[in-house]
């Protein structure tokens, strides 16, 4: 195994997961504008089609316990992401676009990989997104049960939780890149 500095990482669209993520920005440092991911950075993998969704459990906005199992009967796209990851901040934006144009057909979950939940809440409250709720994943187990050591990481799952593709890095997920992906799926 190849493993490339975090400057690297980050030019092919991801943070690495295995450098110590930058301090946690007090909330009211938050920026105000909304970064863009760029068209089509991120690697697709379909290596893991047809795969089940992993049982790791992590936390609802609510504080509740919850697993991807508790989103099946319809398509459900999960995007693990940190307010320390550049990348992850870019392409945001365009997720909660896709959430707002897919409402019917899917469900779109943003995991953080924070430290706690509070601090994506406050980050995606500051942004005022419209569909884009805060899940947390502060111990990394669904997170590390993709195996990329990236992120952002984003897999898309089938209404009977069979995976159908992944995307390793950041994608602007209203380009065209996505539509196809999209379309083809749902």
């Amino acid at each position: 195994m190849i493993l490339l500095p975090a400057t690297a990482l980050a030019l092919l669209g991801g943070c690495d997961k295995q450098s110590a993520p930058a301090p946690q920005p007090k909330a009211d440092t938050a920026l105000t504008e909304r970064p863009t991911a760029p068209e089509a950075s991120g690697t697709l993998d379909i290596s893991h089609r047809g795969e089940t969704m992993p049982i790791a459990a992590f936390e609802a906005p609510n504080g509740d316990q919850v697993t991807l199992g508790d989103f099946r009967g319809r398509p459900v796209l999960v995007n693990i992401w940190a307010t320390w990851c550049g990348p992850c901040k870019a392409e945001l934006a365009s997720l909660d676009a896709l959430a707002v144009r897919q409402a019917e057909k899917m469900q779109v979950l943003v995991v953080s990989q924070d430290k706690d939940h509070k601090t994506a809440a406050d980050y995606l409250a500051t942004r005022g997104f419209k569909r884009l709720e805060p899940y947390l994943d502060a111990k990394f187990a669904l997170g590390e049960s993709f195996a990329t050591g990236m992120v952002p990481t984003t897999v898309l799952y089938d209404k009977d939780g069979k995976e159908i593709w992944r995307v390793v890095g950041a994608m602007n997920w209203d380009g065209a890149r996505a539509n196809t992906l999209m379309a083809e799926a749902l």
